[in-house]
């Protein structure tokens, strides 16, 4: 097997409200040469995050205080470069659940090679040069035609 250092961005986040779950991810991940931090909830996450900004984000989806939806919002407005992986064991499959704010999805209990293979994937789309052009992010603009005093 290949240096995960090579193949994989370093600094992880790893956002559960399940010490266990968050234990043995830190200790499985750092086991392998990952440097992994951990949160027990959306609002210790992003203080974490304005310490040090993770290379890439894997934060539960349902949480008390503030849920992994939640956080994964706001992480994709307020840090648009941190790649995030939405983790949950109520969604199968490995796409992405709907309404999800996220560029990649993980199963919990699929285990640590399919973790391996989505942090790869994700270090790989980070790492390609973009030869397109960009386009600008979309605009949402208010249409109800009246002004913030109320007046038509």
């Amino acid at each position: 097997m290949r240096n995960v250092q090579e193949v994989a961005p370093t600094k992880l986040l790893i956002v559960d409200d399940d010490p266990s779950i968050r234990a043995l991810l830190s200790e499985a991940l750092t086991e392998i040469g990952f440097s992994a931090r951990s949160a027990e909830d959306g609002f210790s996450a992003l203080v974490a995050i304005r310490k040090e900004i993770p290379d890439i984000l894997l934060s539960d989806l349902n949480m008390p205080n503030m849920s992994g939806f939640e956080l994964l919002s706001v992480v994709h407005r307020r840090f648009p470069s941190i790649p995030v992986i939405a983790m949950s064991g109520a969604f199968s499959g490995d796409e992405v659940p709907s309404g999800v704010v996220a560029d990649a999805f993980y199963q919990k209990g699929c285990g640590v090679r399919c973790l391996l293979r989505i942090i790869g994937g994700l270090a790989q789309a980070k790492a390609r040069p973009a030869n397109q052009q960009t386009s600008a992010p979309s605009l949402w603009i208010q249409r109800n035609r009246i002004d913030a005093a109320g007046e038509p």
